[in-house]
């Protein structure tokens, strides 16, 4: 019996990973050529996820290379008025640290026979069993699992619903070292996460494992295609950096230091959703996790719902050997409920950072009463 997982992400690995410790085989086809093929994005927000790398025996090993400073967070309105900062205790307990996404996915990677991952595999279509892929080359399962993402081939199977735009535009940049480069900067962001919210936008500032700070400016109420309109040069750096500033008048000038202390890396991102208690007709032979299954607003339980899903479906489908249609069931009945309620809280937080007080109204959330 076949168990196609289609997409080497956190959570494809966490269910090939939970079927290996239960002695299931299992194939992950993923499109990139190998592990190094492109940089895997920033620090993750570890909390209910643990859950999956306990299942996965690998619980040691993520508080190896989780970074307990990164539950640290500064809290501030766009005059540089400080709302909130938690600074954890060195010995404090792990209950949400960070961890460099790429960190956690090869931790995963390395954990599974080394002919568990088919490099190279771009999937493109399947039909009665069979498995498609660019290169023109198929292979044979029972069960297919999509893990393919936001812009998942495999969720068509199951639903026509499609990702929508949720009014949120982002502009990813960063400082790299920063300990060395802007000692005065890496101060004022911290150890961890530095918030900046009000008017519409957000500017998060994030320390990641290799000393990089990532930042991400988030533009709310926005259109779609609101970077054509937004004069931003992204094909000049310097250019696009000086925008992102004239964009944000009457903020502090320590805050929009951060930005004029960014390298070349300018990147668009427009931000997009699955409609929130997405559901579909339990298929036997084909169902879905992660993002594929439940896309929501990028406000930190993407990740950590994600690693759950693949380490619950592990589990179903090893307490019904051979029974894919019960597994499955099971499975998606409880997927549907916990992801609606993750999608209805980030929905929440979302409809938070839109507002022109956002920096009072998430101080509330963070410190209610």
């Amino acid at each position: 019996m076949t168990i196609a997982i289609v997409g080497a992400g956190l959570g494809g690995l966490a269910l090939a990973r939970v079927l290996h410790v239960n002695g299931i085989d299992s194939v992950v086809y993923e499109r990139e050529p190998s592990r190094e093929a492109r940089g895997q994005g920033g620090m993750l927000d570890i909390h209910s996820g643990q859950r999956a790398l306990r299942e996965a025996g690998l619980i040691e090993e993520f508080y190896a290379i989780a970074r307990g400073e990164g539950q640290d967070m500064r809290l501030l309105e766009p005059d540089g008025t400080l709302l909130l900062q938690e600074d954890t205790p060195d010995d404090a307990p792990l209950d949400r640290p960070e961890v460099d996404r790429a960190d956690l996915r090869d931790l995963l990677l390395d954990s599974l026979p080394e002919d568990a991952v088919r490099w190279g595999h771009a999937f493109t279509s399947a039909d009665k069993g069979v498995l498609h892929f660019a290169d023109r080359s198929s292979a044979t399962y029972d069960l297919l699992v999509g893990a393919d993402g936001a812009q998942s081939r495999v969720r068509p199977l199951l639903t026509d619903a499609c990702p929508a735009h949720i009014g949120q535009n982002v502009v990813e940049i960063g400082i790299p070292d920063i300990n060395r480069t802007h000692p005065d900067l890496a101060a004022m962001v911290g150890r961890g996460n530095y918030w900046v919210l009000g008017n519409g936008i957000s500017l998060g500032a994030q320390r990641n494992g290799d000393g990089r700070v990532r930042i991400g400016l988030s533009f709310y109420n926005t259109a779609e295609d609101w970077f054509t309109s937004s004069g931003i040069p992204f094909d000049d750096p310097a250019a696009a950096r000086a925008r992102l500033i004239e964009l944000l008048p009457g903020w502090d000038s320590q805050v929009t230091a951060l930005i004029a202390a960014c390298d070349d890396t300018v990147v668009p991102r427009s931000i997009s959703a699955l409609p929130t208690g997405l559901t579909w007709p339990s298929t036997p032979d084909v169902t879905l996790i992660g993002d594929a299954a439940h896309l929501m607003p990028p406000v930190g339980e993407g990740a950590n719902m994600a690693l759950l899903d693949g380490a619950l479906l592990g589990l179903a489908l090893a307490a019904h050997p051979g029974d894919f249609p019960a597994a499955v069931e099971e499975y998606e009945r409880e997927m549907f409920e916990r992801t609606s309620a993750a999608a209805r809280m980030s929905a929440d937080i979302q409809e938070l950072l839109t507002s022109p007080d956002a920096a009072q109204k998430m101080l509330a959330f963070f410190q209610p009463g």
